[in-house]
C-alpha cells in the first residue's frame, strides 16, 4: 500500500502517533516580529506582560515565531507606539490603550474610564459581552488588531505632597494621572498631567506636580514615589480594572496563518491572567513595606468621590452627544456594567465584605 494511502486511512492521530508529521507541523514559515512596549523594563509587571506573551509564542511554535521585545524609548516613545503599530514600523506593540483618548475618547474604553468596570467585569464585557467586537470596530479604522493582555485590577488613587481634606484641595493641583481620567480631574478644578512612568519620580521630586499616580504598591515602591510624598491615597477611582492591550499591525495580522492566529490569541490571554496575577499576588507584602517606611495611608473624603462620581457621568453624557463612536459603545459599557454591579452587589461584594472584617 501507498504511504499516502496510509495517512489518508489513518487519520491525523494516527499519523501523529506513527511520528509521519513532521514535515505537516513544522510547514509554518519563520515569523520574526518587533513589540514596543509603553513600559520600563524595570517595571517586571507591566513589561513582563509583553514579555510572556513573546515567550509563550515562541513555546507554541518551537521557536518559529519570534517576537523580540523592547522598553518604552527604545523603538519608539511610550506614546508613540499607536502611531508606530498603525504605520507598520512595528507588527505589534504592548500599552494602556487609554493613553492615546487624545486621537478618540474611545481608547479609554478599551482600558478604563473612572467609575468604569472592574477588572473582572472588564474581562467578562470583553471576552462575553461585546466588548471585544466593539473595540476591534473601532480600532479598524487605525489599522489595528487588539488582544485583551493583562489587567492591574483596581489601583491605589497616588501619592501627594500635601493631604487631600476635602473636594476643594484638588482646586489648583497639579496631578499626574493617567490618560483620559484627566478629563474628570480638569473639571473638578485640577491640572491633570500625563507624563510617561520612567519621568514621574523626577516631576514628583522637584514639585513640578504635586501628585502622581501609577498603579499600586509593588510598582509604586519601585519607582520610590514614598520617598518623595508621604500621603498615599485609595482607591482609584478612575482605574476599577484597567486593561492593557496587544495592538496587532492589520496587515502584519492578515499575513499570519490560521495556526499562528490562534496562538497570538491564546499567548495574549496567557498574558491577561498572568499580569493581574502578578499584582494581585504582590501588591499585599509592598503595602506594609510602603506603611512600615512611613507612608501614610488615606481614603479619599466622601465629597472627593462624589464630585468625581458626578462629574464623569456628566463628562460621559457630553461624549454621548458629540461622538457617535463613544455613544455606540459607550451604551453598551454602560448596560453591561449596569447588570454586573447589581451581580456583584449580592454576591461577590457581600463575600469579600465579610471576608476582609475576619483576622484570619
Amino acid at each position: 500500500m501507498r504511504r499516502r494511502s496510509v495517512i489518508r486511512g489513518a487519520g491525523i492521530a494516527g499519523v501523529l502517533a506513527a511520528g509521519a508529521a513532521p514535515a505537516i507541523v513544522n510547514a509554518q514559515a519563520n515569523v520574526r516580529w518587533r513589540l514596543a512596549s509603553s513600559f520600563p523594563r524595570s517595571l517586571d509587571t507591566l513589561f513582563g506582560g509583553a514579555e510572556a506573551f513573546a515567550k509563550k509564542v515562541s513555546d507554541m511554535t518551537g521557536g518559529k515565531f519570534q517576537i523580540s521585545t523592547h522598553a518604552a524609548g527604545e523603538l519608539m516613545p511610550a506614546f508613540g507606539v499607536v502611531d508606530g503599530v498603525q504605520g507598520g514600523t512595528v507588527e505589534i506593540v504592548h500599552t494602556a490603550p487609554y493613553y492615546f483618548f487624545g486621537k478618540d475618547d474611545c481608547f479609554a474604553l478599551g482600558c478604563a474610564i473612572p467609575f468604569g468596570l472592574n477588572s473582572r467585569q472588564q474581562t467578562a464585557w470583553m471576552y462575553d459581552g461585546n466588548g471585544l467586537k466593539l473595540m476591534r470596530e473601532f480600532y479598524r479604522a487605525y489599522n489595528i488588531v487588539n488582544f485583551p493582555a493583562g489587567n492591574t485590577g483596581t489601583q491605589m488613587g497616588g501619592w501627594y505632597r500635601k493631604e487631600i481634606k476635602s473636594v476643594a484641595d484638588m482646586k489648583g493641583l497639579k496631578f499626574r494621572v493617567g490618560g483620559f481620567a484627566g478629563k474628570v480631574i480638569e473639571r473638578m478644578g485640577g491640572v491633570p498631567q500625563n507624563i510617561p512612568g520612567g519621568e514621574i519620580y523626577q516631576a514628583l521630586e522637584k514639585g513640578t506636580i504635586d501628585a502622581a499616580e501609577w498603579v499600586g504598591p509593588y510598582d509604586d515602591l519601585k519607582l520610590g514615589f514614598n520617598k518623595v510624598a508621604p500621603n498615599y491615597y485609595y482607591p482609584g477611582w478612575w482605574e476599577g480594572g484597567a486593561e492593557l492591550d496587544l495592538f496587532v499591525n492589520q496587515k502584519a495580522y492578515d499575513g499570519l496563518s490560521a495556526d499562528y492566529k490562534a496562538i497570538v490569541e491564546c499567548a495574549a490571554a496567557f498574558a491577561h491572567v498572568e499580569v493581574q496575577a502578578k499584582y494581585d499576588s504582590r501588591n499585599p507584602a509592598a503595602l506594609r513595606t510602603l506603611v512600615a517606611s512611613g507612608t501614610k495611608l488615606f481614603r479619599f473624603p466622601k465629597d472627593v468621590m462624589d464630585t468625581a462620581y458626578r462629574e464623569s457621568i456628566g463628562l460621559y453624557s457630553d461624549l454621548s452627544a458629540k461622538n457617535p463612536n463613544w455613544k455606540k459603545i459607550y451604551d453598551d459599557y454602560s448596560a453591561f456594567r449596569r447588570e454586573e454591579n447589581l451581580w456583584f452587589r449580592f454576591a461577590e461584594a457581600s463575600f469579600d465584605d465579610f471576608m476582609q472584617a475576619q483576622k484570619l
